[in-house]
């Protein structure tokens, strides 16, 4: 993409109202647009970051088995008054009729809604296990929308619900999302910290929340500063494998860390004095297993193995997308900008032409560009008339991981300036030397 052609409606000064970094840096960069208190629009920035993303979850729940579907955003009020729940969950639902006056309702879950698709298709426990997902907006009326994505009332939302025969089943199901959960994370640059937590209104007796450590985390936590050593990497998991599954939740979960819901000081105290962290942390993703809760309000029964109907046992799992893009840039940003880690990077690095209109400058930009996106990847060349210093400052700003510099000074000695975002250092090399040494970065990304 050249920038000159791109939309790119970056700010120079903090908008007066936002309170957290994430939410400042998102407006300054051009990646959203308040529509609506806590309803946004994403600017092209902004949904490119969302659907890398969005990729990623996609990818990482098809390695786990699980099955994409598509829901509707507006549900009939029926489905819940059948479960019990819709007077109990509050005013955060966002209620309203159609023009027949029948009662219907902004999506905020749909737990409802997918065992409604379950019990109406699956009769059988021969079709287990079964775990069905979604990638869709959701709406929740908060009473205080703030902090631009971290906390608005329109959200973008991963959710997984599995149906298993027994509990057995449905805790390894619990198990597997768990595992893909880490790796989805950490692809993205992020330590998201599973932390025993409160079920809320999705009930359930066993939820594990994933939150990443930040000042501005809405969470207060606290954990044994050990859980910060722990890192998945690039183990190959089998997620048939109760076992292996089993040892990495108890790997994750087995030292201390929970949310003030669940916070339990005399065990805290257990833990050396040295290891005890207390901090703040921002939600990205929960998982949660119910057992017959919705099953048997909902009459989802599968025949057993004995030909008699059994309730089915069932969890939810949710990962928020468009809130993981403020829990990144909370985790990382310096006082210029955004700083993208290179699994989600809108663009894989910046050309930033220093002489625009110089003959030699310009062709050698072009060709750096060709060469790049030959391979697959996709620089964003800033060619516009504008100073060096600006262009500069909106690369910073908008936190490419990588950065060429071409200068006819440079271009004299056969070189260009390439250069690290997040540790600021810079080398000179040959237009194909940088080209290569790009390529070389992101070969190993998934």
């Amino acid at each position: 993409m050249r920038l000159s052609r791109y939309f790119l409606p970056v700010l120079k000064e903090n908008p007066s109202e936002a309170q957290i970094v994430s939410h400042r840096l998102m407006l300054r960069a051009g990646m959203i647009k308040q529509a609506a208190a806590g309803i946004y629009s994403w600017l092209p920035l902004g949904f490119k970051v969302l659907r890398k993303l969005e990729n990623i979850v996609h990818e990482e729940q098809a390695r786990a088995g699980h099955i994409a579907i598509q829901m509707p955003i507006l549900q009939s009020a029926d489905l819940w008054r059948e479960s019990g729940r819709y007077d109990d969950y509050g005013q955060e639902m966002l209620r309203m009729q159609d023009r027949h006056g029948r009662d219907m309702l902004y999506t905020p879950t749909a737990e409802e809604l997918v065992t409604d698709i379950f019990r109406g298709h699956v009769s059988s426990y021969k079709d287990l296990p079964l775990t069905l997902y979604q990638i869709q907006w959701k709406f929740r009326d908060e009473i205080r929308p703030r902090f631009g994505v971290m906390r608005g009332r329109e959200f973008y939302m991963k959710d997984g619900y599995n149906f298993d025969l027994t509990k057995e089943d449905a805790l390894h199901a619990y198990n597997r999302h768990l595992v893909s959960y880490l790796r989805t994370y950490e692809r993205m640059g992020l330590q998201a910290i599973p932390m025993r937590a409160d079920s809320g209104p999705i009930g359930g007796d066993y939820t594990h929340e994933f939150l990443v450590l930040a000042d501005t985390g809405e969470s207060e936590v606290f954990y044994d500063s050990a859980v910060t050593d722990l890192t998945f990497g690039d183990r190959e998991i089998d997620y048939d494998s109760r076992e292996q599954c089993q040892a990495i939740l108890e790997e994750f979960t087995s030292k201390y860390a929970r949310t003030d819901e669940t916070h339990d000081e005399a065990l805290f105290d257990q833990i050396p004095e040295n290891r005890r962290r207390v901090a703040r942390g921002i939600e990205v993703g929960q998982i949660f297993y119910f057992g017959t809760q919705y099953s048997e309000a909902l009459g989802a029964t599968v025949q057993g193995p004995d030909g008699k109907p059994v309730p089915v046992h069932m969890g939810s799992h949710g990962i928020g997308v468009s809130r993981l893009i403020g829990a990144i840039i909370e985790a990382s940003h310096d006082d210029k900008g955004i700083i993208w880690p290179e699994g989600v990077t809108p663009f894989h690095c910046g050309i930033v032409n220093l002489k625009q209109g110089d003959e030699e400058a310009d062709a050698a930009c072009d060709k750096l560009y060709s060469a790049l996106t030959a391979l697959g990847l996709e620089p964003l060349y800033d060619d516009r008339n504008e100073r060096a210093g600006g262009k500069f400052a909106t690369m910073d700003l908008i936190g490419l991981p990588w950065r060429i510099t071409v200068g006819p000074r440079g271009l004299k000695n056969g070189v260009v300036e390439l250069t690290s975002r997040r540790t600021g250092e810079s080398e000179e090399l040959s237009p194909e030397a940088a080209v290569t040494k790009i390529a070389e970065i992101y070969e190993g990304i998934a």
